[in-house]
Formats: structure tokens, C-alpha cells, sequence
């Protein structure tokens, strides 16, 4: 069998190999390439998979419900909502929020209390809608218990948030709900409790 020597630039020769060693690696390597090509599906496909996600109060329709604008504007959209009781909202994390340029500057993170208040604005759209609140008031934050970080959010995330809320006293102004967002599927904050004012 013909031995291949493969010459350093030093002159030297590394050990030999057969022809069927290099046929069998370049067999390996092919079979990998193709591997990968088979994996690609390509954006339409990427696209699809959320194709019956439908879209319950857009951004502006967000906006006409809730005061906040941007840069602490944090529900894009409502994708799920039960009058008086839950809400599915979706925030697209992004690089050019303003957090990340020192949040942090070589690994950004969306800071734990922005995930907060974009759940916090998520039961506003809910709160906001319920008997004794016009939509435009506005919910000051008046307590929140039992928040638990699961792992980072990060520019590139869809962070997918829910709410409940939990108790509505009209005649004070005053609203508890709950809250989790994930990325992924993960969960990646959980709060057990959030309560509100109603600005009078």
C-alpha cells in the first residue's frame, strides 16, 4: 500500500498516512457537510413556525392603551387576551435600546428590573381595560413580591410574557396580578405577585 508524506516547512515529515485513512476522513467530513445542509430549513420555514400566532392589540393599539412611550415603551404586542383577566404580550429585545450601552458594554443583559416593568406594563393593558380605569391613566407600582430570575435576556430574544391578574378593587384603584416571560420556552423571570395603584 503507497504511503502519502507530508512535508513540514521545516523540511521534516510527519507521520505517513494510508490512502484509505485520507479517503475515509474525506468520506467523514462530506457526510458531515451534508448533515448540515439537510438541517437548514431556510427563513420561510423559520418564518412559518409562528404563523398562528395571531396579533390581538398591536403596537399602536398598545400605545393608545398604556402612557409609556419609548424609551420605556416594553410591550410590542398582545398576541393573547382575556378581558379582565390574562394577557400573552411579546417584547423583541433589541441591541439598539439605549440599556445596552452600559448594560453591560461587553455583554449585554436586559436589566432584571426592565423585565419586571414589562410585565408590569403587560397587567397595565389588562388593568387599564377593567371597570374605574380609562384607558391612558396611569398604574403606579406599588409593591412586588416573589421575583425569581431563571437565566439571561439578551439582544436577539423574543422575551414571551404572561400576566393574571390576581384581584381588581375598582373602588380604590388598586390591582394584584402575576407574572412570567419566557425565552425559548424557558422561563426566564417569575414573579409571584405584583400590586398597583391607580394614579387618582
Amino acid at each position: 500500500m503507497a504511503l502519502l508524506l507530508f512535508a513540514t516547512g521545516a523540511g521534516a515529515f510527519a507521520p505517513a498516512l494510508t490512502r484509505s485513512s485520507v479517503s475515509r476522513s474525506t468520506v467523514l467530513a462530506a457526510e458531515d457537510a451534508s448533515a448540515e445542509e439537510s438541517t437548514f430549513v431556510g427563513a420561510e420555514a423559520v418564518s412559518a413556525l409562528t404563523s398562528d400566532v395571531k396579533t390581538h392589540f398591536t403596537l399602536e393599539e398598545v400605545h393608545k392603551i398604556l402612557p409609556h412611550r419609548y424609551p420605556f415603551a416594553l410591550v410590542d404586542k398582545v398576541i393573547e387576551y382575556e378581558a379582565g383577566k390574562r394577557a400573552v404580550g411579546v417584547k423583541q429585545i433589541t441591541f439598539n435600546e439605549p440599556q445596552f450601552g452600559g448594560h453591560f458594554p461587553e455583554r449585554p443583559i436586559m436589566p432584571g428590573v426592565m423585565q419586571v416593568e414589562a410585565l408590569a406594563q403587560l397587567a397595565g393593558i389588562v388593568c387599564l381595560q377593567m371597570e374605574g380605569a380609562a384607558p391612558g391613566s396611569v398604574f403606579f407600582f406599588a409593591a412586588v413580591d416573589g421575583v425569581k430570575w431563571k437565566r439571561p435576556v439578551v439582544p436577539g430574544d423574543t422575551m414571551v410574557m404572561e400576566v393574571e391578574v390576581l384581584k381588581w378593587t375598582a373602588k380604590f384603584g388598586i390591582a394584584k396580578a402575576s407574572g412570567k416571560a419566557y425565552v425559548d420556552g424557558k422561563l426566564c423571570v417569575d414573579i409571584k405577585e405584583m400590586t398597583f395603584a391607580l394614579a387618582k
